[in-house]
Order: structure tokens, then sequence, then C-alpha cells
């Protein structure tokens, strides 16, 4: 009988590493959030003692509410240990057309958390359409934009944890996630912990890694490994040769400038999304904290350079604080757009930046994560036998998720209709867009995003985030002409439906800053 699979070495740490520990433990060692008498698995968690993490991992979507429920860590507890808030979607500021242009200052849409309503009865966005010059998309169908756009939380002090008014994830301090997600994995789920340098990778004959040799703990083998190690990929890309796919001639962004600056005043309004707002030659980010926003400029070397980006994100600063935003340091970061030909070779799988990593827009890194860590988790095959068979579905499903992560970030930009710099116009060419998305497009100026235009399930982006960037980004679809009666009524209803509910939310709902102080104080109840 084959040898079932036992021991697990997670190698690396951060929040990609400890999320990987904390699904696995949860789902075969633990119950109801504590360790059972005769865990399945032995996970073992090796990490560099002196390598730091990169911190700006920073937005999650509504899914880490399920994670963290599910690995048995409370919301309260969470929100107040990572200094976390509530984010209801992202914001766009000036994507559609520079501010500069047409008097547009201060042109915005949201790409909301909450599906619209009654999504499970009836698509509203064809009967939407012939009313699109009175109400936008995202206030037709759902509250969050205008909720948002008055510093609203999701949810009230009594609403229990992790429960909503409205979908919502969460913005956090990434250092302090890695570190209440490290206490909770050793001390509550049982997973090991060494901090020790891996000095050399090691294989059996038939290609699958045997054991790690460390500096400290001598060998360490195991059953299964997973890598965390980042972009060096030491394990799936060094060690198993797995190609790494370049995605820059599709989304050019391969740097960044991150800093962190404080609020003007401790009462200033925190914001419940995420704001991206587009530059010459990129866009910058813009994420609120209780006690801090975390800010950065996204952009592509190949159009401008970093004293450019820096003038250009410090005249972005300088109205919103009371600091020397001259005297700022900015860490600088670099990006290899892209990811490995598959996740799972052999008995190695890697998860997060050591598969691949796209530019933050759209915050869809923390999401790949717990996919990847979940599935994982969910379909770890029995022994190593079988283990090709789980490995090939689970590489079809990274294939597809990659390749709609790509097709929705290009989106935002072929959509644009910036003509300020070379960097816009570039998006646009042809040549840059995959053909796949060239044909939806083409179909969309017909009729609108649906549940058929997405080929797989499981997906990551719902037909309905589709529809959230096209008409926020003001994309011309020919108007129904044939309607249903019936269904038009129905229609009506829920848009009046929606109404009352944006009047009613906007009377109940703390501020994001009010309930976060609430829940300091009290606590969210339990469920």
């Amino acid at each position: 009988m084959a040898q079932a699979i036992q021991n697990i070495i997670i190698v690396g740490g951060g929040t990609a590493g400890w999320l990987t520990a904390g699904i696995l433990a949860a789902e075969h060692n633990a119950d109801n959030g504590k360790l059972s008498p005769s865990p399945k698995l032995n996970i073992t968690l090796i990490e560099s003692p002196d390598v730091p993490t990169i911190g700006v991992g920073e937005g999650t979507w509504p899914s880490m509410r399920s994670t963290l429920k599910n690995i048995g860590i409370s919301e309260t507890e969470f929100l107040i240990h990572c200094d976390a808030s509530f984010k209801q979607g992202s914001r766009f500021f000036n994507w559609t057309h520079s501010a500069n242009t047409r008097n547009r200052s201060g042109e915005q849409y949201l790409h909301p958390f909450s599906l619209p309503i009654g999504t499970n009865e009836l698509d509203l966005c064809p009967y939407w359409m012939p009313h699109r010059e009175q109400v936008s998309f995202a206030d037709a169908v759902g509250q969050q934009n205008q909720l948002s756009q008055l510093f609203l939380a999701p949810k009230q002090i009594t609403t229990g944890e992790y429960q909503f008014q409205n979908n919502y994830g969460y913005h956090l301090n990434a250092g302090k996630f890695s570190q209440l997600l490290q206490k909770h994995c050793t001390e509550k789920l049982g997973v090991t912990h060494i901090q020790d340098h891996v000095t050399s990778i090691h294989k059996n004959d038939n290609g699958d890694i045997s054991h790690l040799a460390t500096k400290q703990s001598g060998i360490l083998k195991a059953d299964f490994f997973v890598d965390c190690t980042g972009v060096k990929s030491l394990l799936l890309g060094e060690q198993l040769s797995v190609p790494f796919i370049c995605q820059k001639s599709v989304l050019f962004n391969d740097s960044a400038l991150a800093v962190q600056v404080p609020y003007p005043s401790p009462d200033s309004e925190i914001a419940s999304c995420t704001h991206s707002t587009a530059q010459t030659n990129g866009w910058i980010w813009d994420i609120g904290l209780p006690t801090r926003r975390g800010v950065g400029h996204v952009y592509s070397s190949s159009h401008t350079d970093q004293d450019q980006a820096e003038k250009q994100l410090i005249d972005y600063l300088r109205p919103t604080v009371n600091i020397d935003v001259d005297n700022l340091e900015f860490k600088k970061l670099s990006i290899a757009p892209g990811h490995r030909q598959v996740c799972w070779k052999n008995n190695c799988m890697a998860i997060g930046m050591a598969a691949g990593f796209i530019e933050p827009l759209e915050a869809s890194a923390l999401a790949l994560v717990e996919w990847s860590a979940n599935t994982l988790a969910k379909q770890l095959p029995a022994n190593r036998q079988v283990m090709d068979i789980v490995a090939s579905r689970v590489n079809q499903r990274f294939s597809q998720h990659w390749q709609q992560i790509i097709e929705f970030l290009k989106l935002h930009y072929v959509l644009s209709k910036r003509s300020d710099s070379d960097y816009w116009h570039d998006h646009r060419e042809s040549s840059t867009i995959p053909d796949s998305l060239q044909q939806q497009i083409e179909l969309w100026r017909t009729q609108a995003p649906n549940i058929h235009d997405i080929q797989h399930t499981d997906v990551l982006f719902p037909a309905a985030s589709f529809q959230f960037v096209l008409y926020g980004m003001e994309f011309q679809t020919m108007v129904p002409t044939q309607l249903k009666p019936s269904l038009q009524h129905k229609a009506q209803q829920l848009f009046s439906e929606n109404i009352k509910r944006t009047q009613g939310l906007k009377q109940i709902l703390p501020t994001n800053r009010e309930l976060l102080a609430k829940i300091a104080q009290y606590g969210l109840p339990k469920i």
C-alpha cells in the first residue's frame, strides 16, 4: 500500500506561508478551531530568521472572512491586533479620462464587493441600460457606492462577527497579520515553527523533493513541500525548474514606490474602499488603516523613471497630509509580472509570490493565496500514487485563474480613453491585448457581460465584476430593444428596493472609524 501523506513542510513564512499553515491545519487537524487529539498531518513551517516580509499586501477580499473564521481566529481579535479596517471594494479615480481632460476632475467609479441586488433572481444590467444617463450602474444595483463615499462601515456594532449588512473584506497591517497567524498556528493549531536557513534542497530519483538541509536543524524530510519563498521560488522554480511565464507584454507595470503616512488628525475619516488613482504612467493605491494610510505608486519603468514617479506620488500626497512630503523616504519594489507555468509539480506546490505575481490592481494576490491553500487542503491526495492526478486538475484551474486575472486587470487599461502618454496608448494596442479579451469586448458592444461569458466555475471575478468596470468606465453596449414586460416590472421592483435600502442604511450605519472604535471597546458579538 502506498505511503500516506503525513508530513508537510512549508518553506517560507509571511502571509502566504502562515495562511497556508493555518488552512491546512484547520482542515486536517482541528475541529471548531481546536486541535484534535490525533492530528492527521505533521505541519512544519521553516523560515529564515533574517528575511524581512515585503509588508505591502494590505488589501483582502471578502473570502478572508471565511478563512479567518474557519481557522478559528475571532474577528474582534483580528481587527484590533492587525490594525485592520473594513474594505467594501475598489474606487477608481481618473481612469477613463485624465483629470484635466474635459474638466472631469474627480471622475470616479466603484467596483464593490456586494453583488447587484436580486442577482439570484434577475440580471439587472440590461434593465438598467435604458436609464444609464440618469443613474450609474453601481448606484442602480447596489448601496456601496453611496455608503462608501460617506465613509460608512458595512455593519453595525450589534452585527455578529463576520456577518454584514454589505459584503466586505479588510485593509490590514501585513506584518501584524503574519504575526497573528504565526501565533495562532503554533499555539492553537499545532504547527511546528523552525527559524533556520535552508542550505540545500535534495531530490529523489523520481524528481520528488526528498529533504531539506538546514544550517542548524539538520535534515528535514517530508512527504509534501509547499514553496512560499516569494519571487525566488526556490523549490518550484529553481529546484524543479518550472518555467516562469512573463506577462509584461500585457501588463506593463514592473515597479512600485511605497510609503506610510499619518492622518492629518486622529479623527480623520477612514476610507472603506481602496482608492486607485490613475497617473500618467501608472496608478497610485491609497489604503486607509485606523492609524495610518498605506500609499504607493505602481508604474512601468519602460514608460517613466523613478524620479518622475516619486514626483507624482509626492504631488498626490501633498494636499492630504500635514507632514513634509518632500523629505519622505519611499520603499522601492520591483515587480516581475507573470506566473509559473504550473503551481504543482511532483510533491511540491507553490503558493503566493512563489507561484506568480501581477501588479496589485484589484488586490488579487491574497485571494489567490487563499484559493491555493484551500485547494491544497481540500484536495490533498491520500498518497503519492494519486498525487499527479490531483496536481493536473489543480494546475488546470491555476492557469484558468491567471488567465482571468490578467484579462480582468487589462480590461481597466483597455477601456481607458486617456491620451496623456504612450503608456495608455500602448495598453490599447491590439498586440498587447489577449485575443480572448478582444473577442469579449467585441461581444459586449452588443450585449452586457453575463455568466455565459465565463467558461469555468469557481471563478475569482464573476460577471458582475466585469459589468461594474465596463459601465463605471462609460463603455457603450447596445441598449436591448426587447425586454419582457413582466421582467421589466420585476427589475423596477428591485431598483426601488435598492433605493429604499440605500436610504435606510445611511441612517443606521456608523462610519468606519466609529465602528472600529466601538469594536476596540466592546468587541463584536460571537455567532
